[in-house]
């Protein structure tokens, strides 16, 4: 075998455990008995210990070297682009901290579940105690002495981002969004959907929402789960969401989130499966999927049409009479408390909150136990109110316990991104409107396929979303598009 072929074989086995990675985590999230947290541990721990020998192989770097000096095309560059990087990651870390930072998440993962359910923070706090301790020592361990820990771990989500630039980001967003939020307050509140969904008809919807939106269902599947997520690849990607018979938008638009993140990973280029080059541009690329089609898609007027019909197939009379009603209920701005089901004004405020505040604990100025009186300040601060309970504050989020710190500023961008590729989206398809309306997104998912999908890691994230939109992301355009939708619902000046 060449060079280029053993390089290729290698990250595809890489790639290969970290979907059987992924697949523990989703059993463990809607399948797994509630007392097989600890041995799902030693199993993560031990997937993840053979996957770090995988990175961290010296044979790696060798077969780099040696495929670089044979000029590979664009596509195995960025295939050793990538190996590079991760091989000098999982040098610096130890196996050993790999394999506990697997068992401990894995086990926290469980003791947050159970802690969240009884809205009780101290029942999670030592497992979150655990996994900060272990975050610490690899953000350390790859930052080395150059630059902040927090942004090894930025690092890991999206390549290249950095707490400096994340804090510019918000920076430029925040006067913005406080703005708006100051001028809807006291706005008289809208319709509301009313009666009981029942779970059966509401996951019906779900799967009729993901054929019209594109979604595979021959390579996909939908459960439930306490924090609605998306995992897989091409021919397998599932989705979970989360059901309240009181409120069926929680189900929906958890959905459309989640298909937005699926349709992603189902429209990679197969003829890359399993390479770096292949997969996804960055997490922001990804949350840009999800809020775009959660969003500015799903939350539409157009949209609504089409979805005011399926919802009274489903429902009958649901207290919304009209698709505009719908339409209202869909964008209500109300201060709420849990950041999936915020209003797109609030949204980007409840991620700032959280990129402070693991930013701090990270940085070792914020301890594990002054985190839920920290949360609660703050939310207070930004909100005007204050958690009722854990469950709906400072345990709300699955992130910390699999310690994906780092994570959440990527919403953010991916806001920033979906703003963008909508502006680009609408001036090149003049009817797309008209399709939504008739539940045919065809045409944005052609263009989006061709534009972000089909196209991985050919192009570092900021630069994809400029090559698709013709110019570079700027929050000003998030921003501004904000200003004129609820301008318009709210009748602002």
């Amino acid at each position: 075998m060449t060079a280029a072929a053993d390089l290729a074989a290698h990250l595809r086995r890489i790639s290969a455990l970290e979907r059987v990675a992924g697949w523990l985590n989703w059993d463990q999230e809607t399948q797994m008995p509630p007392r097989g947290g600890a041995q799902r541990g030693e199993e993560a721990a031990a997937v993840a210990a053979a996957l770090h020998a995988l990175m961290a192989d010296p044979r790696l770097a060798e077969l780099c070297d040696a495929v670089e000096a044979a000029d590979p095309g664009p596509r195995m560059a960025v295939d050793v682009a990538e190996a590079r990087r991760i091989h000098h990651r999982a040098t610096r870390i130890d196996g050993d901290l790999a394999a506990a930072l697997a068992r401990t998440t894995a086990e926290a993962q469980t003791a947050w579940a159970a802690a969240k359910d009884a809205a009780r923070f101290a029942d999670f706090a030592p497992a979150l105690d655990r996994v900060l301790a272990l975050k610490r020592a690899e953000a350390r361990a790859l930052a080395g002495d150059v630059g902040e820990a927090y942004d090894a771990l930025l690092d890991d989500h999206e390549p290249g981002l950095t707490a400096e630039a994340a804090t510019a980001l918000f920076a430029a967003l925040r006067p913005g969004l406080v703005d708006l939020r100051g001028r809807l307050e006291g706005a008289p509140a809208g319709p509301r959907a009313s009666g009981r969904f029942a779970a059966a008809a509401q996951l019906a919807l779900s799967r009729r929402i993901g054929a019209a939106l594109g979604y595979d269902w021959d390579a996909g599947r939908l459960d439930q789960a306490a924090h609605p997520f998306c995992n897989g690849r091409l021919g397998d990607v599932r989705i979970t969401t989360r059901i309240d018979e009181a409120e069926p938008f929680y189900n929906i638009y958890a959905t459309i989130h989640e298909i937005g993140h699926a349709l992603y990973e189902q429209g990679l280029d197969p003829e890359a499966a399993l390479t770096p080059a292949g997969a996804a541009s960055s997490m922001g690329v990804h949350e840009s999927q999800s809020r775009l089609f959660e969003n500015q898609i799903g939350r539409s007027r157009a949209f609504t049409e089409w979805l005011h019909a399926e919802m009274r197939a489903a429902f009958g009379d649901f207290g919304l009479a009209t698709p505009d009603e719908l339409y209202r209920a869909a964008n209500a701005v109300e201060t709420g408390f849990i950041r999936t089901e915020a209003d797109e004004v609030h949204y980007n405020l409840h991620v700032m909150l959280r990129f402070d505040l693991e930013r701090g604990l990270i940085a070792g100025d914020l301890a594990v136990a002054d985190l839920e009186a920290a949360w609660n300040d703050r939310f207070a601060a930004d909100f005007g109110v204050t958690p009722p309970d854990a469950a709906r504050g400072v345990l709300q989020d699955v992130h910390w316990s699999v310690g994906a710190f780092g994570y959440f500023p990527t919403y953010t961008l991916g806001n920033v991104y979906a703003a963008e590729l909508d502006v680009a989206l609408r001036a090149d398809l003049p009817g797309l409107d008209a399709d939504l309306a008739r539940g045919d997104v065809g045409g944005a998912l052609e263009w989006l396929r061709a534009r972000i999908h089909r196209r991985g890691r050919m192009a570092a994230p900021a630069r994809l979303i400029a090559e698709a939109t013709g110019r570079a992301p700027d929050p000003a355009t998030l921003v501004a598009a904000l200003d004129a939708k609820y301008g318009a619902l709210y009748g602002l000046a």
